[in-house]
């Protein structure tokens, strides 16, 4: 009887350890793979309480949801030749769990695979672009270059990619100071170039406005020279009409000009005969040949004076006895 009991309760054991070893469940969360001889025969994606085979056949669960990658800080160099460190991160989710399976076994593995995806395609697209670009709204295309960068190399692993985000790009510790010198620089050639512009402005301007005064000047020149021509024309006119008035006295005029231009107050001394052409007004002491005659007013009923030059005057002019040629006035010689 005791050997009956015992071999009773040891198929009950047997039988409750088959029954646990076929009955496993699956979670809502969670999706199945039946491996039978490490090959895999089912795949479960419904939750619930599902049988295997005992022993033969074992069952490989993996996530339904999102899982998430953080890769380490990596240093990308930029289009400008700037270093950033760049830290992101992933999310994914499995897709194809008998792709998974075979491409990657397990999320570790999974988890590498992406960090070296992620990197890549930190490099390869921030390459393009430089810090400006990285930090201003051009920040979501780049976002969204790098993800299907990353969903590309990770598709035939049979991941889905949901997002990649960087969530930090920092200058290195070390190349602070270098990024600000150069930032310097360039600010120095920036301004040196606008300085060299304003100073070619500033030439042109100066060139017009020297062109625009010479121009003015070359007009009223030409204007004045104009109007002294008319001037001296008016003059000439004048002057032939007084002497075809009377030529005498436009000779005594023009002596007298003589006179005025060579005795004037400069100073000089002239020694010259008295008897040249020069000092002729001052030889007639009679005054005949310089001025006409002054008419006498005429008494009512008188005759009028006859025309012509007044007579000389009767008294005798006294002979200047022969000397030296007189000084001409001005300053004792």
């Amino acid at each position: 009887m005791n050997l009956k009991l015992a071999a009773l309760g040891a198929a009950i054991v047997v039988v409750g350890l088959v029954l646990t070893d076929s009955l496993y469940t699956v979670n809502q969360n969670e999706q199945a793979l039946v491996l039978q001889f490490g090959e895999v025969v089912k795949i479960e994606s419904e939750p619930g309480l599902k049988l295997k085979l005992p022993v033969v056949q074992n069952v490989q669960f993996y996530e339904k949801r999102v899982l998430d990658v953080d890769p380490p800080v990596e240093q990308v160099i930029l289009s400008d030749q700037r270093r950033l460190d760049v830290g992101s991160y992933a999310r994914y989710r499995i897709a194809d769990p008998l792709l998974f399976f075979q491409s990657v076994r397990n999320e570790q593995i999974a988890g590498t695979r992406i960090n070296s995806f992620v990197n890549n395609a930190l490099r390869n697209v921030l390459g393009n672009y430089n810090q400006l670009d990285v930090l201003s709204e051009q920040r979501g295309p780049i976002m969204r270059s790098i993800r299907d960068s990353v969903e590309a190399n990770a598709k035939p692993l049979g991941i889905e990619i949901v997002d990649v985000r960087i969530v930090r790009a920092d200058v290195p510790e070390g190349t602070v100071q270098s990024v600000y010198d150069r930032m310097k620089s360039e600010r120095e050639r920036e301004a040196a170039q606008y300085r060299a512009q304003g100073q070619e402005y500033s030439l042109q301007i100066k060139s017009r406005a020297d062109r625009d005064v010479t121009v003015l000047l070359a007009d009223a020149e030409r204007k004045a020279q104009e109007l002294r021509g008319q001037g001296d024309a008016e003059a000439i006119k004048v002057q032939a009409e007084a002497y075809g008035a009377d030529p005498q006295f436009f000779s005594f005029y023009r002596s007298l000009q003589a006179y005025q231009n060579a005795l004037g107050s400069s100073g000089t001394t002239l020694v010259l005969s008295p008897k040249g052409d020069f000092f002729k007004y001052f030889n007639d002491a009679t005054g005949r040949g310089l001025v006409p005659a002054v008419t006498q007013q005429t008494q009512p009923g008188a005759n009028p004076p006859p025309s012509g030059p007044a007579p000389a005057p009767e008294t005798p002019v006294p002979e200047t006895p022969a000397q030296p040629a007189p000084a001409a006035p001005g300053n004792p010689g």
